[in-house]
């Protein structure tokens, strides 16, 4: 089903702490955006500070060889 998760957004919930809540809902009105924007936004900057991060870039590398090697096997 490809199609459709290039086509249809995502939705899930996220569970924080009332502190956490109320953090992000104050961001949201000082920044004159939905709630639903801002944590989007909030992810889409701590995914893209992953990606500049050559640590982070290993470890994900290891993954993907960990992974390759697992699905290799049960393709035999």
């Amino acid at each position: 089903m490809c199609w459709y998760h290039d086509t249809m957004p995502k939705n899930f919930t996220v569970r924080l702490s009332d502190e956490d809540a109320a953090d992000a809902e104050a961001l949201a009105r000082a920044e004159g955006t939905s709630l639903n924007e801002t944590v989007r936004r909030a992810l889409a900057e701590a995914v893209e500070r992953r990606r500049r991060d050559p640590a982070f870039k290993a470890r994900v590398r290891r993954i993907i060889k960990e992974d390759r090697e697992l699905l290799e096997r049960l393709a035999r």
